[in-house]
């Protein structure tokens, strides 16, 4: 993958589970929400897995284990183990490996995966302010996390002790719906201490760089839900990716991305792994895919034809990120999408 100006989805002959060595998967909102598995997840990575693809689960949720997300994977039918599982707490727990000394204690603001992470790197994880840290590390604890932890955090940031972040994503899917991400809880220790911590999950290279090391990946596919964590992260480590909308992202969000957020390739679910992806092609009239073509008019993208939806907003997505060059689309698309019904 090159990093120049993505203007269009990518199409491939063969599927993608075999020109992919590895999949990197994203878990919330793309292999499950919620706790329940999303809809072909565990068919298709079963298939994928049994065609000779890695699954490798990439996670910025640092509240549970890589042994509790394993089991939960093998519950839902998707047989997993630890190793098969990156999450953002380990690529911070090797982050501040590298910058505190050996044996050092961190104050953990967040879950168990935190602490797990931390012994890891032979580093000891404590609860207070006052337990002389040599870092702070914040993850996301789940809705039960202490008001209380907020301060410790705060109490030792003021006292000039470095701050880390397992990551920024300010919103978390579940099944009932989109509730806050760590990135809400570390706004709230951001504005009480002016500081700024040092952030390792995606979409920044810690992250990319535990995965790689963790799976030895040699041709990777980063497969999210998000734009500014999954795609961006693989855009930040020159990998391809496939966005899902079975999270985060809608159809809209997805034509009016800048270039770092533009996946190269577009499906509905899981399926999209075990199938070629179809070409969008430039012609006279605009941008086809299948029976649909795209325009980018004066104020608004225009979508004539039929057929499949998936191909209509693959071609509209090549009008819009043609016509924004390397900024955002702002053209109206609400009636082509209306046509596609998303």
């Amino acid at each position: 993958m090159s990093q120049g100006v993505r203007t269009s989805p990518e199409g491939s002959g063969r599927a993608l589970s075999e020109a992919y060595d590895t999949a990197l998967l994203d878990l919330d909102g793309v292999v499950y929400a919620g706790g329940a598995a999303i809809a072909h997840a565990v068919e298709s990575l079963g298939s994928a897995r049994e065609g000779g693809m890695h699954l490798a689960y990439v996670t910025n949720n640092a509240l549970r284990t890589p042994d509790a997300v394993a089991a939960h994977l093998t519950e839902l039918g998707i047989p997993a183990g630890a190793p098969d599982v990156i999450t953002s707490a380990q690529a911070v727990a090797r982050l501040i490996a590298e910058q505190a000394p050996a044996g050092a204690r961190v104050l953990v603001i967040g879950g168990e995966g935190l602490r797990v992470a931390l012994r890891e790197r032979g580093l000891e994880p404590v609860d207070s302010a006052d337990d002389d840290p040599a870092a702070v590390v914040q993850g996301y604890g789940g809705p039960e996390l202490a008001w209380g932890r907020f301060a410790e955090a705060c109490y030792a940031i003021a006292r000039g002790v470095p701050w880390f972040a397992s990551n920024t994503d300010l919103t978390i899917p579940g099944a009932r719906g989109i509730a806050p991400g760590n990135g809400a809880a570390v706004e709230v220790v951001r504005i009480a201490t002016g500081a700024e911590p040092q952030v390792a999950g995606k979409p920044l290279p810690p992250m990319h760089r535990e995965t790689i090391l963790r799976t030895g990946a040699e041709r990777p596919l980063v497969v999210g839900d998000r734009l500014d964590t999954d795609i961006e992260g693989a855009f930040n480590g020159e990998v391809d990716s496939l966005l899902v909308l079975t999270g985060v992202t809608d159809a809209a969000h997805l034509l009016a991305a800048p270039p770092r957020h533009r996946p190269t390739y577009v499906d509905a679910d899981l399926r999209g792994l075990l199938a070629g992806q179809p070409e969008v092609t430039r012609e006279s009239d605009g941008f086809r895919c299948g029976g649909w073509t795209a325009t980018a008019g004066a104020e608004q993208l225009d979508l004539n034809g039929d057929g499949e939806p998936l191909d209509g907003l693959r071609a509209l997505c090549a009008a819009a990120w043609t016509a924004a060059g390397d900024g955002s689309c702002s053209l109206d698309a609400g009636k082509a999408l209306a046509r596609l019904g998303l």
